[in-house]
């Protein structure tokens, strides 16, 4: 299999088509390997428009969901960013890439242990384009959370609704890019925080993901 034409061709005919315009994103799907991401018998279903399997039950957003995320972030080059559930470690690249530092963090240590290896062993240039990555084992929903506010969160995982604390830990004009609902109905969201106060939800698209571990014990935001 040409693993390149593939990664061509999700770029252009799946990421592209769903409304995934923006070229820095563009640019970082055609340039990381995500085959190197993926467990080793599928690595020729790198580039499929599927829920690749992970450990421990859980699995990798499909390519399209991945780009449209990212795009919806606005990540810009000085942003800080913190990464809630980083899987395999490809999205955790591609906010690196996109974005000043990342701090990633991953209920199973073998997941962050994996990620590690798998940025490390990235060519010269890719591993000085994914930047400043700081991967961390952590519950985030015991008790954890971050030094300070970042401009940017993602989640990797889904959650029966917007935890409280991920709001706070925005800071003004921060992004929050997550997916909210019970399978099979799930929705992607982008929330900016506006003010001390004040927060603005912008429904993106309805997909169907994996659930974060322990998402079940945070507080819900009433808006």
């Amino acid at each position: 299999m040409n693993l390149e034409q593939a990664r061509f061709n999700m770029v252009e005919q799946q990421v592209r088509t769903w409304e995934v315009l923006e070229q820095r994103v563009l640019d970082v799907l055609h340039a990381l390997p995500r085959e190197d991401f993926v467990p080793t018998r599928y690595r020729q279903m790198a580039y499929a428009d599927l829920q690749i399997p992970l450990p421990h039950s859980q699995r990798m957003l499909p390519p399209v969901v991945e780009g449209r995320m990212l795009q919806a972030a606005q990540l810009q080059a000085n942003d800080e960013v913190l990464e809630i559930g980083l899987g395999s470690g490809y999205l955790t690249a591609c906010l690196a890439s996109l974005a000043a530092t990342v701090l990633a963090i991953d209920i199973y240590p073998e997941f962050v242990d994996a990620a590690h290896k798998r940025i490390s062993n990235l060519n010269s240039a890719e591993r000085q384009a994914t930047g400043n990555v700081n991967l961390q084992h952590a519950d985030v929903f015991s008790g954890w959370q971050p030094e300070r506010p970042v401009d940017v969160i993602m989640v990797g995982g889904s959650l029966p609704f917007v935890p409280e604390t991920f709001l706070h830990w925005l800071k003004p004009n921060g992004r929050l890019v997550l997916v909210v609902g019970e399978s099979p109905l799930m929705e992607a969201r982008l929330i900016t925080r506006k003010g001390e106060q004040d927060w603005q939800t912008e429904s993106l698209f309805e997909t169907d993901i994996t659930a974060l571990e322990h998402a079940e014990l945070s507080q819900p935001f009433e808006f």
